[in-house]
């Protein structure tokens, strides 16, 4: 099997793929505030790279979500993250608290998929 790098750079790939399965790199907000509006651009942004190559969220194996204040954003995020999944097609996932990359980042999230 082939593996398949996409979006790279020196120091990672946005997209990896070997056989059926699909990996995100972290993927971050753009200019939203708070949890809410983050976690919504951040799941838009896995919603275009998994279409890129031919998976989508009902196809989600597992979800690592990172958050910079889980006491504060945990609820904001979920009721997003819930609204956003398809009955019945929930991945495993772990929620965790981490100090993130830029200061003004509240959510990160990274997927693992199968493709279609």
């Amino acid at each position: 099997m082939t593996i398949q790098r996409l979006h790279s750079n020196p120091r990672l790939s946005g997209i990896v793929t070997f056989g059926d399965l699909v990996f995100l790199s972290g993927q971050v907000p753009g200019e939203a505030m708070d949890a809410s509006g983050q976690t919504r651009e951040v799941l838009a942004k896995i919603d275009a790279l998994l279409a890129e190559v031919g998976s989508d969220k009902d196809h989600l194996l597992s979800a690592t979500i990172y958050l910079k204040d889980i006491t504060a954003d945990f609820a904001a995020m979920n009721e997003v993250w819930s609204a956003w999944l398809s009955a019945g097609q929930a991945p495993t996932r772990t929620t965790v608290q981490a100090q993130l990359a830029r200061p003004e980042v509240l959510v990160e999230i990274t997927v693992i998929a199968a493709r279609r």
